[in-house]
């Protein structure tokens, strides 16, 4: 069974409740009605409810009558969204008058319908930038306790069994911060173990520090970073397989581990690679998506409180479908 439909299945089993606040845009519409058909997952889609039925009626949509509709210019909990709003934000100037505004916003709608328990997840991006889908995210749901900085994780589905687990990799940050300090690195190390295990299914996350370096090979402050990151991601989450910093073809490949780090647990069996900045790590994937073969799929936000994805604007229906069932598996390890 593929990866993509393990994730499917387990979403499935444990079904989450997913905003999708662009549902009046064609791409998204269409997803809704395959994932509802398949029972994926339970839809809250935020537009005007006449102009959602009408286009469902022109483009032969049979079931979004299974979703909830939300409109925001007609939403009896707008002022309760509003004040709520006022008071997460009061001491960064919000007014009452600018939250009734802002809640208007499917974006902002969004984030409080999940902020007070009505949803699990939210996905957007189709017709948005990725700052105008994490602004709301971040002002409204907030980090993971001890979480500072969002990261972007991808899975690597490649043609090599051999390497990862059974050819599949979990790679990040690849998408949201571009210059991590040893700190944030090390967040994004816990953070991208955990998409592993909610995502990908991985019982044993086995997480490689990346560098130009293997134990000491080469000296340099970058090198100094990763060193740095790997040890305070051990005390972030003292049950994380992680070792650091390893060179790629040590990570991956045994014998290489072996012989340049002898003794780790790590070395030679990792399936989670952390890259040490956000231009190696775009690079990076897009090489072995590209030379290699490999399917990608992602970035998968994580670091969030309840998960927020972002779409790319020249996505898929096929995209947005997959990214409602990464979200709902997230979901559920969010809770």
């Amino acid at each position: 069974m593929s990866l993509v439909q393990q994730i499917i299945d387990r979403a499935k089993s444990n079904k989450q409740r997913i905003v999708l606040p662009e549902a009046t845009e064609e791409r998204t519409l269409r997803a809704a009605d395959r994932v509802l058909a398949e029972d994926i997952a339970d839809l809250i889609l935020i537009g005007n409810p006449d102009e959602i039925h009408a286009l469902a009626k022109e483009w032969g949509l049979e079931h979004i009558d299974k979703a909830t509709l939300i409109d925001p210019e007609n939403n009896p909990k707008s002022e309760e969204y509003a004040e709520l709003l006022t008071e997460l934000r009061k001491k960064k100037g919000m007014t009452i008058e600018k939250a009734r505004e802002l809640v208007k916003n499917p974006l902002y709608l969004g984030c409080m319908i999940i902020k007070t328990n009505g949803a699990d997840g939210q996905i957007s991006g189709a017709l948005s930038t990725t700052g105008d889908t994490l602004r709301p995210a971040l002002q409204i749901i907030k980090c993971s306790p001890g979480i500072t900085c969002v990261s972007g994780a991808m899975l690597l589905i490649t043609k090599q069994p051999q390497f990862g687990e059974n050819g599949i990799l979990v790679v990040g940050d690849v998408a949201v911060t571009p210059m991590p300090d040893a700190a944030q690195l090390s967040q994004i190390a816990v953070c991208t173990a955990q998409t592993a295990r909610s995502v990908a299914g991985f019982e044993d996350p086995r997480v490689a520090m990346l560098s130009f370096s293997t134990k000491g090979s080469a000296t340099h402050e970058v090198v100094d970073k990763v060193i740095e990151a790997t040890r305070l991601a051990k005390e972030l989450d003292p049950t994380l397989k992680v070792d650091g910093e390893l060179q790629a073809d040590a990570a991956l490949v045994p014998s290489v581990g072996a012989k340049k780090a002898p003794g780790s647990e790590i070395a030679g069996k990792a399936n989670v690679l952390v890259f040490p900045n956000l231009e190696v790590g775009n690079i990076g994937y897009k090489l072995v998506q590209r030379l290699g073969d490999a399917e990608a799929l992602g970035p998968i936000l994580q670091g969030i409180a309840r998960p927020v994805n972002d779409l790319s604007r020249g996505c898929s229906v096929d995209d947005i479908y997959k990214m409602v069932a990464i979200t709902a598996c997230q979901a559920m390890d969010a809770k």
